[in-house]
Order: C-alpha cells, then sequence, then structure tokens
C-alpha cells in the first residue's frame, strides 16, 4: 500500500524524493577539497575542517566585513563571516565547509604579499573565521583581504592592521618615534544610540589600537524603536540569542568601519549584569604640573610618565542568586535557561565572533593575558570576574546582603573588594612602582583621580598630586544612559560633579553628560592626558 494514500496530506513527505533532490543541489554546489589546506585558527570547540572532502562553492557574502586584533610583534589575529548564498534558503551540508583565502601585505594594493593561506568555516562556528597572519615584522602596519577559495573574484573589504613592536624595542623607536594612541571604549548598547563613537575613532583620529573594556553588547532588548534600533530577539540565553546579538551590532557602519582600520584589543562582553572596571599599568618616570579643576578636563592636572600597562576587567561569575544555578537562578531568565548555560553561550559566541586569542588550550574561560609592547609599555589583560571572585563577594548570599547594615555604597565596585584593592595598593607602593595607569569604563560617566590609598590626606596631597602612585582615567559609555541620570544636562551633569570632586580627595575632575570615548597617546617622554571625545 502507498503511504502516501493513507497518511494525511500535510503530514505526508515522499522522502525519496527529497533525498534525490538534495543530493543533486549538493554536488551542484560541492568541490574537491584536495587544493586546500585549513589553517583556521582554532574555534572554541577546537573545530578541525582539515578531513573534509568536499568545500562548498555555491558562493557567499562577508556579512559582516573584517576585523583584526590580539596583535604580537610577528603575527596578528584575522576575521572575517562568510555566509553562503543559497536559491532556496538551505545551507550547505554539514560536513560541506566554506573555503576562504586570506591575504596580508604591507602596501594598500596588497601587491607585496607576506603571509597567504586558506580557512575553512562551517554553521558550527555561525560562519565566522580567524586565522593568524603570521612572519610579520614588527611595529609595522599591513593590509588584508579575504577571497572566496574557488571563486577569487569574491573579496572582502581591504582591512588595516598593524603589529606591536617588538618586546626589546627601544621607547624611543616604537612607531618611528611617534606616540601610539589608544582609542578606549566601554558600554555600547545598541538600542541607547548610534554607534557614532566608533566611526569617528576610526575616522577623525590616528588610533593605533582600539581599547574596549566591556559591555560590548547588552543582553537585554530595551525600547529603541523610535530610533530605529530595536534589538532582535529576546534577553539573550542560548547560543542562537548570543549569536543573533553580535550579527545586529556589528551591521551598525560604524562600528565595522572601526573593526576594519587597527585591531582591536578586548575583554568580555555583558554575559548578565556584567559589571567592567579595567586595570591598567603602566611605568614611566613621573612629573607633575598640577591645576586643581572639579569640571575642566584642560585644567586638571598634567600627567607625565615614561612606560607600562595593566588593565582589569570583570564578567559576573556569582554573587546573587539569580546568577547561580538555584531554582530561582534558573527561572530568572524568560528562557528558563541556567546561568552557567547562558555563560557559557555567551562566551561560544564571543569567541567565534571577536578577533580575540585562545590564551590557553586548556582552558577555555581564560582571556588574561599580556601584550608587551616594546619597553615602552605592557598592556595587561585581566579577567577579575571568572576567577575567586566569589571569594570575597560580600553578597554572594542575597538574603545575607539586603539583612545587613551596610552602608549604601556599591558593593559590586571596589567598595565590596576593599581588601583586594588594599593588596593592590600595598604592591604598588611596597615596591615604589610610581608609574601605573588605571583604564576604567562601566560608570557611564568621565573621570580622572589620583592613586592612592581612599581617603588618605595624610600621607597624599590630592592639591600636589604628592604621595599617589599612580593615576586612573576612567571613560564614559558608548551609548548606554549616563549613571548621573538619563539624558541629564552639562551644566546639571556639572554639579553633581563639583559635589562628587570635592567629597573624594583623590578625584580630581568628573563628568556625567557626554556620550563617547577617550583617547590616550603614549610616548618615551609622556603618556598624554586622556582626550574625551
Amino acid at each position: 500500500m502507498d503511504l502516501l494514500s493513507v497518511v494525511p496530506r500535510h503530514l505526508a513527505y515522499n522522502t525519496t524524493v527529497i533525498q534525490k533532490r538534495h543530493l543533486e543541489h549538493v554536488r551542484r554546489q560541492l568541490g574537491d577539497a584536495q587544493a586546500f589546506e585549513d589553517n583556521h585558527y582554532p574555534t572554541f570547540y577546537g573545530g578541525d575542517f582539515s578531513n573534509t572532502p568536499y568545500i562548498w562553492n555555491g558562493g557567499f557574502n562577508f556579512t559582516h566585513s573584517v576585523a583584526s586584533g590580539d596583535p604580537l610583534d610577528t603575527s596578528v589575529l584575522l576575521w572575517t563571516r562568510a555566509e553562503p548564498l543559497t536559491s532556496d534558503g538551505a545551507f550547505p551540508d554539514q560536513s560541506a565547509p566554506i573555503c576562504l583565502s586570506y591575504k596580508i601585505s604591507a602596501s594598500s594594493d596588497l601587491s607585496e604579499v607576506v603571509d597567504v593561506g586558506n580557512a575553512f568555516t562551517s554553521y558550527d562556528v555561525d560562519w565566522t573565521v580567524k586565522v593568524e597572519a603570521t612572519g610579520l615584522a614588527a611595529d609595522t602596519r599591513y593590509f588584508f583581504q579575504f577571497s572566496d577559495c574557488t571563486d577569487p573574484t569574491t573579496v572582502s573589504t581591504i582591512g588595516k592592521t598593524r603589529t606591536l613592536p617588538h618586546p626589546d624595542a627601544s621607547p624611543h623607536d616604537i612607531n618611528g618615534g611617534n606616540p601610539l594612541t589608544l582609542a578606549v571604549f566601554s558600554c555600547s548598547q545598541y538600542q541607547a544610540g548610534w554607534f557614532n563613537a566608533y566611526g569617528y575613532a576610526a575616522q577623525k583620529t590616528e588610533t593605533d589600537f582600539f581599547i574596549h573594556l566591556g559591555d560590548y553588547i547588552y543582553e537585554s532588548i530595551g525600547n529603541g524603536a523610535s530610533i530605529g534600533r530595536q534589538t532582535l530577539g529576546r534577553e539573550l540565553a542560548t547560543i542562537h540569542d548570543y549569536r543573533q546579538r553580535m550579527n545586529q551590532y556589528r551591521t551598525d557602519t560604524s562600528l565595522r568601519t572601526a573593526h576594519e582600520s587597527a585591531p582591536w584589543i578586548v575583554v568580555w562582553v555583558r554575559c548578565y549584569n556584567t559589571s567592567t572596571s579595567k586595570y591598567t599599568k603602566i611605568p614611566w618616570n613621573r612629573r607633575r604640573t598640577i591645576t586643581r579643576s572639579p569640571t575642566t578636563p584642560g585644567s586638571s592636572r598634567a600627567q607625565t610618565y615614561s612606560c607600562t600597562a595593566i588593565f582589569i576587567i570583570s564578567l559576573r561569575k556569582a554573587g546573587t542568586a539569580d546568577s547561580n544555578d538555584t531554582t530561582l537562578g534558573c527561572s530568572f531568565s524568560e528562557s528558563g535557561a541556567c546561568f552557567t548555560d547562558r555563560k557559557l553561550a555567551a562566551i561560544r559566541a564571543y569567541h567565534e565572533w571577536m578577533p580575540i586569542r585562545r590564551v590557553a588550550p586548556d582552558d577555555q574561560l581564560r582571556i588574561w593575558r599580556n601584550f608587551r609592547i616594546g619597553k615602552l609599555m605592557d598592556l595587561t589583560m585581566l579577567d577579575t570576574r571568572q576567577y575567586d571572585r566569589d571569594l570575597t563577594d560580600v553578597y554572594y548570599n542575597t538574603e545575607c546582603k539586603h539583612s545587613s547594615s551596610l552602608p549604601t555604597v556599591d558593593l559590586d565596585a571596589w567598595d565590596g573588594y576593599r581588601a583586594n584593592r588594599r593588596r593592590v595598593l600595598d604592591y604598588l607602593y611596597d615596591n615604589d612602582i610610581s608609574n601605573t595607569v588605571i583604564l576604567a569604563g562601566d560608570s557611564h560617566a568621565n573621570w580622572v583621580s589620583d592613586l592612592a590609598y581612599p581617603n588618605d590626606t595624610t600621607t597624599y596631597d590630592p592639591t600636589s598630586g604628592e604621595g599617589a602612585i599612580g593615576v586612573e582615567f576612567a571613560g564614559t559609555a558608548v551609548t548606554s544612559t549616563s549613571s548621573f541620570g538619563q539624558g541629564i544636562s552639562p551644566a546639571k551633569a556639572d554639579l553633581i560633579s563639583q559635589v562628587l570632586v570635592a567629597e573624594n580627595a583623590d578625584l580630581q575632575w568628573s563628568e556625567g553628560s557626554y556620550r563617547g570615548f577617550f583617547t590616550l597617546r603614549v610616548s618615551a617622554e609622556n603618556c598624554l592626558p586622556p582626550i574625551m571625545q
């Protein structure tokens, strides 16, 4: 008996015909993979396509242009995304990856190729590709491009990148004797506004490296419809959710341009309620010229150093009931996903979409890493959220926190980790490391502070700066709402800043109205104060 005559039409499928049509389609779109060697950078789960017999030759689009990141003195990571073109919307068979070629050159027309190779990608990594271009010269600017292995006429935008100086390079020789410029960002919420800050940095400044301190994306939905920025999907929970959000963010023209223009050095996206405190250290010889002013950046104390650098970032691990795998924690999300599942989905999507290195093969969560920029500066990206965070978190038990008599302070910031802060400051003072610069984000406001023991006006002079062991530059958000109040005017924000500066001895300047970023210029002679853009 014919099965189709028994089963209702709307439930019946002739699998033989479907399979035959599928095989014919695949055969038309697949090519021999033997001519290509997979040199892709290891994926989050170490995917390997080197044994595939076929590759997709049905064409693809470079949907999100190109990017680069985590430069070293002889190599840099290159990134792109290649989504296959199909007439019926069906993606290639999972066993048939896409093959891309890449090349990198010191010339803008790519005429003198320094490194070239192939890389495979598939649906399993959301069609993203990361390769490590190697054999590069130190402290050199490069241009790179991807293309289709099976059709060299299909090419990506040409991206710009650069390498770090050799670790032993003299500070006076780095970057041709010119200062290195860092553009520092944090907290870019899609639905809160347009990412003009990224585009301005790429097109109007001489930025050498983009530094992103966290909250690259937000997991919330918000309401950006009135400005044409409505986020897709729901509050993020699954790998699909996180990939969709990363995909949407990277359609922003300014963000795409910034990724094309220079290498990025980044730390975690927002996983859930992420807080990003970044910690930087720069060794220089310190000189001061002091003019204390509560709200005017141009008249605040000038800082000069002679150079090394450290950063700190945070990604929430635990600390409140909604971020643990408990009945409450697993019901906190609309999806019902537990915190650990959400975190791993976020981290996997982050490694797929960001030009960041896998630091340790045996520790997929580790992103703390160091960049030796000659003898000018050490830039160390730290992760203070994934490791030992809940050892001192005073509100690990939410009930205990709410029933305690603690004063109204931000326990998710340094006020919740005073012993840790004391150990950091003790180390700097005990070893006389007086050339420390901290770069910070997350507060959605601008700040300039001396680095000294809190509320210590005995050994530290807030007017002259004597007794401080370093400085801190904290930048505002790219778009996220000011911590001083949504839409607050500059005049009203300055009134708040005046109070804060008066009540905090080490706070030299504050501003809470403007959105944007800041740049920091570092040379052998000095570390110039940031220009808030």
